[in-house]
């Protein structure tokens, strides 16, 4: 018997067996947990786009004060030679 063959007959066996009784309050539960898995996702989801609006305000008021597209200032001049 190939190893095909015997996960074959033991699946066969286990649908012959009579199934065991479904607790009577099973689709409650698993509603309950779907919907708090839902409600935690949502959650998160909504945490990711408040840091994300965030960040992008923090980089904006950086960018405001900092100006960071403004050459410097240059504190020194350069030597004047051969004049």
């Amino acid at each position: 018997m190939s190893s095909r063959e015997r996960k074959e007959a033991e699946v066969r066996r286990m649908l012959e067996t009579p199934h065991p009784p479904v607790p009577t309050d099973l689709a409650a539960r698993a509603a309950e947990h779907g919907a708090r898995l839902l409600r935690r996702h949502q959650a998160l989801r909504r945490a990711v786009w408040l840091m994300l609006v965030a960040a992008v305000i923090a980089f904006a008021v950086w960018a405001m004060v900092a100006q960071p597209w403004v050459v410097a200032p240059s504190d020194t001049t350069p030597p004047l030679e051969g004049w």
